[in-house]
This record gives C-alpha cells, structure tokens and sequence, in this order.
C-alpha cells in the first residue's frame, strides 16, 4: 500500500480548512485516511501550520511520498530541512545549528513583511486623505470653470454656423464655374469648324 501525505479538506464554502493525513494514495480526497498528522489554515494571516513533527518523521521513514503542497508547507515550519538533513546523515548538532540560523532568517523575513505592510497602509492612508481633500478643490474650480466656458461656446458657435454658411457659398459658385467651362469649349469649337 502506497502512502502519501496529503491535504483533507474540511471547512465551510470559501472557508477551507485542511488537515494533514497519511492516506492510501488511492482513496479519495476527502475520503478515509490512516492517520491525522497535523492542520493547515490558509485564512488565518499569517497562514499557520500545526503538525506532529514525530509522526511526519515516522511516514516519511516508512516510504510516505508527501505532495508538493505538504513538502512545501513542511519547508515553510523547517521540517523539511531538518528531515532531509537527517536523511542525509548529519549529526544533530549541526541540524540544531542549521534550524537556529533558519529560525533567525524567518524572523528578519516576518519582520520586513510587517514593516512594509505597515508602510503600504500608512501610503493608502495618505492618499486617501489627499483624494478626500482633492474632491473640494476640484469641485471649486469646477464651479468656476463654466463661467469661463460659456463665452468660448458663444462664440465658437457663432464661427461654426458662420463657416457652414462660407462652404455653402464656396459650392454654389464652384459648380457655376463648372458650368461655364463647357461653354465657352462648345462654342470655341464652333469656332473652327
């Protein structure tokens, strides 16, 4: 019987919650597994991950495959590291060193994710206190501006009706000149015959 780690997911409609079980790799998603390894939140903020670090190893020892989505969040709480280092043979000394150091990193990380989250909320806050004070000046100089318009429009319609009339004129004594033309020709050629 082959064995996997994976997710079972429980929960309400967009709402998902999962447990982390050893499971036949046959049987269904949700359906039966052998045994409760841990859970997973992705709602909570920061995503948790709850899991039986001696169970993990126990399946892993035995020929469990975890799935990519279960190695991931292995690797996220260090398990993953520490079971490949001890995999590969290295003393426990050094794997505490090594998870100390993770450890370190992981806190600087979580650190600078809450300074810039802060900082991104701090610029949304600015900026919506400048689009709060914006719309009054904007509705000031809306108030303003179609004073200012209304001359313009007068007259540029005045122009525009002018113009029509022009290029109605234009049209009239062009087609005229048309006419013309093929008389004098007719008569031109009346001329040398």
């Amino acid at each position: 019987m082959a064995v996997k780690l994976r997710l079972r997911r429980m929960g309400k409609k967009k709402q998902p919650f999962y447990r982390i079980v050893a499971a036949d790799n046959r049987a269904p998603r949700d359906g039966r597994f052998i045994e409760l390894i841990g859970t997973y939140n992705p709602i909570a903020q920061p995503h948790t991950v709850e899991v039986k670090e001696d169970r993990v190893f126990y399946w892993l020892k035995n020929g469990a495959q975890p799935t990519r989505t279960v190695q991931n969040l292995l690797s996220r709480i260090g398990l993953w590291m520490k079971w490949d280092m001890t995999k590969r043979g290295v003393d426990e000394k050094k794997i505490a060193e090594e998870l100390a150091k993770w450890e370190l990193v992981q806190k600087e990380k979580q650190k600078r994710l809450e300074e810039k989250a802060k900082l991104k909320k701090e610029a949304k806050k600015k900026a919506k206190e400048e689009s709060a004070a914006a719309p009054e000046t904007v509705e000031e100089v809306k108030a303003e501006a179609p004073v200012q318009e209304e001359a313009p429009a007068a007259a540029e319609a005045e122009t525009q009706s002018a113009e029509p009339a022009a290029a109605s004129e234009n049209v009239v004594e062009e087609t005229a000149e048309k006419q013309e033309e093929p008389e004098v020709q007719e008569s031109e050629e009346e001329k040398t015959s």
